[in-house]
């Protein structure tokens, strides 16, 4: 049976949810099909040489700890260590350029840039948003007026986006390229008060776009994204690093086919 390290921080405090609840169901679930061991982000790199697969679960943004993360990163690359997820995703994994990127190609993305030459890329509304380029979880997120644009300085470390009048935030969540379920917050001003969301066929053409973009053939994804007042979707987070699952809010069939297909794309990772 296949050795499993699975990276998680119990004690990390999520604003309204539990993350630690999450890791402890999900990684008891994995047990019927891995040998597994729980160990906190900062002893991943130390101990992952004696596993077969190193999984990243609900570890917290890597900004807390961003040089234990790039030591991690840095040795399982050389090494060749096996991770779940793969360490070559483009989404958050690898920052918020993939937002830049999708931007100028004309895909359904919140508008961003990080320059200000690149400015009327932005449609003209009356408050903007600014976030770090390397942040999470809306850490240094601010919302500006129209007026400050001029005073603002773009010199690549920051993004830029218009604020949307948007009606509702929903997930998409996948397993590899496969979608597995989507739950949606119906009130805007309470981001994690989730309910389960029956996507149409062109809502999971929009997030298959997204993860078919991505390339990651294994691993854990959530596509999340708002729909706005005139009925569009937008993407605002491609999460390919340690996305939050929200199993809780699943009913039990779903919950266990996701974990289902979680060992599977485990086990054809391990070849």
């Amino acid at each position: 049976m296949s050795r499993i390290l699975y990276v998680t921080d119990l004690t990390y405090p999520a604003r309204g949810r539990r993350y630690c609840d999450e890791d402890i169901a999900l990684s008891a679930a994995l047990r019927g099909s891995f040998e597994l061991a729980l160990c906190h982000p900062l002893d991943a790199a130390a101990l992952m040489d004696g596993f077969d697969l190193t999984v990243v679960r609900n570890s917290g943004p890597v900004l807390h700890y961003q040089e234990s993360y790039d030591a991690f990163r840095a040795r399982a690359l050389a090494s060749g260590t096996r991770v779940f997820n793969p360490l070559h995703g483009r989404g958050d994994m690898a920052g918020k350029q993939y937002l830049l990127d999708l931007t100028a190609a004309g895909h359904p993305v919140i508008p961003t840039v990080a320059d200000r030459a690149d400015l009327g890329l932005l449609p003209e509304v009356a408050e903007y948003v600014t976030k770090p380029k390397l942040g999470a979880d809306s850490i240094g997120l601010a919302v500006l007026p129209a007026a400050a644009l001029a005073e603002l300085e773009l010199d690549g470390s920051t993004l830029l986006q218009p604020r949307i009048d948007f009606r509702y935030e929903v997930s998409f969540y996948f397993v590899g390229r496969a979608f597995q379920y989507a739950l949606y917050a119906p009130d805007p001003a309470v981001r994690w008060q989730l309910e389960p969301y029956q996507p149409t066929a062109a809502d999971l053409a929009f997030a298959q776009g997204f993860v078919d973009w991505n390339s990651l053939d294994h691993g854990v994804q959530r596509v999340d994204a708002c729909r706005t007042a005139e009925g569009g979707l937008l993407l605002v987070e491609l999460e390919d690093l340690n996305p939050y699952l929200s199993l809780d809010l699943v009913d039990g069939p779903t919950r266990d086919g996701f974990v289902r297909a979680m060992a599977a794309s485990m086990s054809d990772l391990l070849g």
